[in-house]
């Protein structure tokens, strides 16, 4: 998995537009191998991070969950410490 997309269900607050819009547009950096497409291919990349967002807000609105959600800022911090683990190595 791309390791700048972050997981987004199950926060609190919960996950932001903008959060879902920038987790949309990496996964289709990711698929498509364009960090920017070419004039030729933006439509279709526009259109596909349309709805990869459309499909991620209507994933995060179905999905249930028992455990308590989770603090933002206490997972940042294990995302850098994992980070530095893997600089370390």
């Amino acid at each position: 998995m791309c390791r700048s997309i972050q997981p987004l269900f199950n926060f609190e607050p919960p996950a932001t537009e903008g959060e879902i819009h920038a987790a949309a547009v990496q996964f289709v950096r990711k698929i498509s191998g364009f960090t920017r497409p070419s004039k030729a291919n933006e439509a279709a990349f526009l259109a596909a991070v349309e709805q990869v967002e459309a499909a991620s807000r209507q994933l995060l609105e179905a999905l249930h969950t028992s455990a308590p959600p989770r603090n933002r800022e206490v997972e940042a911090a294990k995302r850098r410490a994992r980070r530095n683990l893997r600089a370390e190595r």
